[in-house]
């Protein structure tokens, strides 16, 4: 494959600069030119598949687009911390919880201080282990005395 081209990064950067600053009405079709524009062979910096996916999720409502366009982003660009959590964001955005806590968990691995990662897990909280540990967590048992724990901390 051949490497990002300059005109590439720059358009991706500023399509990421205008999500940042919150203007997803300019910054996805920034995102998606500079995708599509592509040359032969030329790769795309995951982020730009990361945040275009978040985007269409959220802002289009269609949430299976955007979550392939996030998974994407991270075959491509694994090791940036943004792109779990944008993936995270859309998992949030389709109710799948479990699925965002773990795309959290990956990227604060690579990434421990991540303000969007640590925001967002604040938000969607940790699940505490399975009160009987050598029984299932969906097990009738364990979701009672899990009640039973929750309502007797206070939370």
């Amino acid at each position: 494959m051949a490497p990002v081209s300059d005109e590439m990064r720059a358009q991706v950067e500023e399509g990421v600069r205008l999500c940042r600053a919150g203007d997803w009405g300019k910054a996805l079709p920034v995102l998606a030119a500079a995708i599509e524009q592509r040359g032969i062979g030329e790769q795309v910096p995951g982020t730009a598949y990361s945040f275009l996916g978040y985007g269409v999720a959220r802002y289009q409502a269609k949430q299976r687009e955007g979550l392939k366009l996030c998974e994407h982003a991270i075959k491509v660009q694994y090791y940036e911390a943004d792109n779990h959590w944008n993936l995270a964001r859309v998992h949030v955005l389709a109710s799948s919880r479990k699925a965002a806590v773990a795309a959290v968990e990956r990227g604060l691995k690579l990434d421990p201080d991540h303000p969007g990662l640590l925001t967002l897990q604040k938000e969607i909280g940790t699940r505490r282990r399975p009160v009987l540990r050598f029984l299932d967590r969906d097990h009738p048992v364990n979701v009672f005395l899990g009640r039973m724990r929750h309502n007797m901390s206070g939370e």
